[in-house]
């Protein structure tokens, strides 16, 4: 009983009361700002740097096969890469990149099957991914 009156007599302190609503205060501040917070802005930044940069260099190689003509190329990634902790090595870290899920290329030769099975080669095999993967059209 004797510790009930000492918390009653604690609480009816003014200067404690104002302290645990600012502390209240503070917190609820905090929690509904995290929700505000992009957590995930720097993984989907290297996914698209890498898709662009995939993209550039599957074009470079499209746009010298003999009759592609004008290309333009759409990747889609699976997911924005890895970082992978190593043990017992120099590096601390190995990152791995982002697989590629599909690829669409649209040239002008894209009718010719000749230039299709060419594109078809180049794409499947720089990026080792499945023919099923891509889609080659006109």
């Amino acid at each position: 009983m004797l510790q009930g009156k000492k918390f009653s007599k604690w609480l009816s302190d003014k200067r404690v009361v104002m302290i645990a609503v600012i502390i209240g205060t503070v917190a609820v501040l905090l929690i509904g700002l995290s929700s505000f917070i992009d957590y995930s802005g720097g993984e989907k930044d290297n996914s698209e740097k890498y898709a662009a940069k995939t993209e550039a260099h599957l074009l470079e190689i499209i746009s010298h096969i003999n009759g592609v003509g004008e290309a333009k190329i759409f990747l889609t990634m699976d997911n924005s890469g890895e970082n992978v902790y190593l043990k017992n090595t120099d590096t601390k870290t190995k990152s791995i990149e982002p697989k590629v899920r599909g690829v669409v290329v649209v040239c002008d030769g894209g009718d010719d099957p000749l230039v299709v099975s060419r594109v078809l080669d180049a794409v499947t095999k720089s990026l080792n991914i499945s023919s099923d993967k891509v889609c080659i059209t006109k």
